[in-house]
Parts: C-alpha cells; structure tokens; sequence
C-alpha cells in the first residue's frame, strides 16, 4: 500500500527535485506535528503567513461562524458582504487617509497583478521599474518583475518595458523617468536574503516618483501585519505609497491578498472597459472573516510591540564564527553562512532536531528565520542551541 508520501510524489506537482517530504497532520500556536508525534518549532511562520501562529482559536471561530452564514455567492465587487466590508473598513482605518480603496484577491502574486494594471492605466505609461534580487510572485506578471534572470528567462518572452535599479543605488533613481508607470519595491527585500533600505534612499525614490509623476507600489507581502515590529514596514521609513500590496499574515491561515490605494488611482477599473480587473474568488467571505479576526488578535494584542526585543534576543544568541552576519528587520532575519551545502545541512539537522527553518530563493547560502510574533523567549532559546549545534557540526 502506497504512503501519503508515495502519493504526493506520485500525483501531485513538485516544484523541486528534493522536496522536503515533511508530513505534517497537525498545527497549534508555534508548533507543527507530524503523524507519529514527532514535533516542529516553526521558525519560518509558512513563509511569514502565521504571524498569529497556527489555528488561532479566534480565527477558527470567525471560520466557523462564518461557514454558517454563506460560503461564495458571486463575482468580487458585485454583492455587499459583510465579511468584505468589515475587512475594507478595518484596513483603511489603520492605514494613511490616502490608502482608502481596498481590492481583495486571492495571493500576493494577484495582488501585484492588479496594482500592475491600475498603475499603467492610472498614468498612461508603460514602464515599470522593479529592483533586482525582487520577488513579487510567480505568475506572468509578477515574474516579469523578478530581478533574477536564472528564474525569468526560462518563461519568456514576459511583460515589456520592465527595468530594473540596485536596492539601495542612489545613482540609480534617473532611471525613474516621465515615462514610469510605476516603481515596485518590497518594503524589506525578502527572498534577496531581508535586504533593509537605507531610509535616505527610500524617501528619494518617494520624491523621484512624486518628481515624476510615477506611482510608488511597495509590497508589503511578507513584511505586513507586525514582522517588522510595526504594522506595516513602510511605518519604519516614514514613506506612504501610492499602492499597497498585503497577503500572507492577512489571511491568518487563509488564502487573501489585496491591492489598496488612493480612491482616485482604483477608480480606473470601473470603465473603459468596464470590469477592467475582476476575481471570482477574491474576497472570498470566509477568508475575509478569518483576515479580520486575525487583524483583530495582532492589534489587540500589540503584537509587534515584542518583536524588536525577541529578534534581538535572536540575534543575541546566534554568536558563532561560521556566522558572518545576521541580516533584517524585525522578524524577518537571515543568517549568512558561507555555502548552500552549510544552510542545507543545517536546516535538515534542525528539522531532525524538531526546528523548522529554510533559505531563500535569491540567497541560498543564508537560513531564514521569521517565526510566528507568539513565539517566547523560552522557545527562541531552545531553538538557537539546536540551530548552533547544527553550525558547529556541518561549518
């Protein structure tokens, strides 16, 4: 009789060639549980999706209630649900008065997509300016923006009129131009190995864009909803974007994404054509009531509040000579050793070890560390001996 194993090798689709194969049957708080009790320290969050941890009592039960009422109805945009204007309403309410419309998807991949065509439609132009080492997704869109050949050439030909600066290059913001739609930028690059920017360069690009007349679109996919320390990254920098783009912590668990912006900028969807940007499954009731419940726990709770202190006792405990640097803000960490062969082994010592950390798609010789903001000062110091036991076995 074949294994689950067995199975997901044989009728499901693999992304790699050396999946991990980590069977997990269950989940709560910080911890992962495979099916003969084995148990997991989460230190990746499900790639910085679980910021409240795992099944939230509060996000289970606004699931629950919400299966009760309805599931799907109809396309985005057409019915008033009230798990979507709940959802709207509490977003716009902690975010600058000029984020004001809110788009809900299905990904952060969709949710570059549509930030994508508003911008172009918003401006008349065509050029978009990413940042090398980005990610953003991985559909067609998001994977013209990718600042990393190895990963795009391979699905060409992609979008036009993509071009690309050096995060942090002062000499590269002449390139924002009067023919820029828009420039995108993670807030805190992410899969570059969490590249911080320097303040001064984000307030120019913000300035060479209000110069321009191109749109400033920040992801905020991964660094949303307390990582950094704040709510959102761009609170640390002292910018505000013209879009902004939320997914992964939003959810609590469940599949959302959004686009927000200025009601004037969104306001381009609505004609000329009409439906100019339409999902069937974005805003989905259930997962917009799990998004405010899970909303709702991080800013009642002051989450963030406690990450700055924890990432510094992460970053306290991580001494090791083999350790070159720990990069990131917040809950968002890399810890850069010398080869993928060193991070490799490592993680898979740890995972032995019952702590689950990994790399990143544009920095393999780095593990990355962002585990749920619950994590407490007991767990991250069990989980720094095992990972420096795991360095001085395998550097």
């Amino acid at each position: 009789m074949l294994s689950n194993r067995d199975i997901f090798l044989l009728n499901t689709a693999q992304t790699s060639n050396s999946p991990r194969l980590t069977e997990i049957v269950s989940a709560e708080g910080v911890y992962l549980y495979g099916p003969a009790g084995e148990k997991y320290l989460d230190l990746v969050s499900g790639f910085a999706v679980n910021n409240i941890g795992h099944r939230h009592p509060k996000v289970v039960q606004a699931i629950k209630d919400q299966v009760d009422q309805h599931l799907h109805v109809t396309v985005y945009g057409e019915f008033v649900q009230t798990p979507q204007v709940k959802l709207a309403e509490r977003l716009v309410s902690i975010l600058p008065d000029q984020l004001n419309s809110v788009y809900f998807v299905n990904s952060g991949t969709e949710a570059t997509e549509g930030a994508m065509k508003i911008a172009k439609k918003y401006t008349g132009r065509t050029e978009i300016i990413a940042a090398k080492k980005a990610y953003h997704g991985s559909t067609q869109g998001s994977l013209s923006l990718i600042g990393n050949d190895e990963y795009r050439l391979a699905y060409g030909p992609l979008l036009p009129n993509i071009n690309y600066i050096q995060f942090n290059a002062t000499e590269d913001l002449p390139k924002i131009t009067d023919k820029t739609a828009a420039v995108i930028l993670e807030t805190v690059q992410g899969e570059a190995g969490m590249r911080v920017p320097d303040k001064s360069w984000l307030r120019a690009i913000r300035k060479r864009c209000d110069e321009t007349g191109a749109l400033l679109i920040l992801d905020e996919i991964q660094t949303g909803f307390g990582r950094t320390g704040k709510m959102f990254a761009f609170e640390h920098f002292d910018v505000v974007p013209d879009i902004l783009l939320v997914a992964k912590a939003l959810g609590g668990g469940m599949p959302i994404g959004a686009f927000i912006a200025k009601r004037e900028i969104m306001q381009v969807i609505t004609d000329n054509p009409m439906l100019g940007h339409i999902t069937t499954f974005g805003g989905h009731p259930v997962c917009c009531a799990a998004a405010l419940a899970s909303v709702d726990v991080i800013l009642e709770n002051k989450l963030y509040e406690s990450v700055d202190s924890k990432a510094k006792l992460f970053r306290q405990k991580l001494q090791h000579p083999a350790i070159q640097e720990i990069r990131g803000l917040g809950f968002m960490m890399c810890v850069q050793l010398d080869s993928f062969k060193e991070v490799e082994s490592v993680s898979k010592y740890c995972a032995e070890e019952g702590v689950m950390i990994d790399w990143f798609l544009h920095c393999e010789t780095a593990l990355r560390i962002a585990p749920p903001l619950i994590i407490s000062e007991e767990e991250i110091s069990q989980a720094c001996d095992t990972i420096l036991k795991g360095i001085e076995l395998f550097t």
